[in-house]
């Protein structure tokens, strides 16, 4: 089995509050060497946070706000609890972003939210990752003042458009791959192509996008493998060249030390 890590991966949602351990393990056995529990909100990062102190090493946690939820969003108060988790094991700021296509929250205030996110990533330098639909001109202003700031980031769950990729390639960010690039509708294996060897991430985005055979079902980060034997062959390499790559892709762009041994 090839080596992966998977960049993005929701372990505090109440989908694995049944078996979240098992699900652990079952990442390991599969070849997982880095778990980024995602947290999506100041509540989730609490969660996240629990997660990861009970896998070190293994597990580690992110604290933000998703732009669905940036209207519930208090500028003080919930960012001093960002900024806690930072000082507590927090390896990067995010999830966060805009989001056009659900408008769960206006769009000026997903704006507000995301930039004050950016200005802590540049302060405490601290990567951040980024949610993006349907918002692709103000995401790529934002990724260019981020950039030049300083500010590191990745695109999660990048479907496009290559335009976008090239602005954050551009500023020094990152792009990861979902289980969306197997569904029966994916057609743009150039874009998988297009991105730099060393700025290429892979991810579950579990419980949500599970990759095929599985899509319709729960999704777990034991399913990254197979999005990330479909990324390699899309680059026409094997998948445990490739799972090197993201590993230490991965290590890098969120500053962890080296893995632990799969026991």
């Amino acid at each position: 089995m090839p080596p992966f890590a998977d960049s993005h991966v929701h372990l505090a949602d109440p989908a694995f509050d049944a078996d979240r351990d098992a699900v652990i393990a079952a990442a390991r056995q599969a070849g997982a060497q880095a778990l980024i529990c995602i947290g999506e909100s100041p509540d989730a990062a609490d969660r996240a946070r629990t997660i990861a102190e009970l896998h070190p090493g293994f597990v580690w946690h992110t604290a933000g706000m998703h732009p669905h939820e940036a209207g519930a969003f208090d500028l003080t108060r919930d960012l001093a609890r960002v900024r806690e988790h930072l000082d507590h094991g927090a390896v990067a700021i995010g999830e966060c972003g805009l989001d056009y296509h659900y408008d769960n929250s206006p769009r000026d205030v997903q704006r507000a939210v995301f930039a004050a996110q950016l200005e802590l990533a540049a302060e405490r330098r601290r990567p951040v990752v980024v949610h993006t639909r349907e918002a692709v001109d103000d995401t790529a202003a934002m990724v260019r003042e981020a950039g030049k700031s300083g500010v590191r980031g990745v695109l999660h769950c990048f479907t496009g458009p290559s335009s976008l990729a090239e602005v954050a390639l551009d500023a020094g960010w990152y792009v990861s791959f979902s289980g969306v690039v197997t569904f029966r509708k994916w057609t743009d294996d150039d874009l998988i192509r297009s991105i730099p060897a060393d700025r290429i991430l892979v991810e579950s985005d579990a419980p949500y996008l599970a990759p095929v055979p599985f899509r319709g079902k729960r999704n777990e980060p034991a399913h990254v493998a197979l999005t990330l034997t479909k990324v390699a062959a899309a680059r026409g390499i094997s998948a445990a060249e490739f799972g090197t790559v993201v590993v230490a892709n991965t290590l890098r762009f969120f500053g962890l030390a080296a893995p632990l041994a799969a026991p």
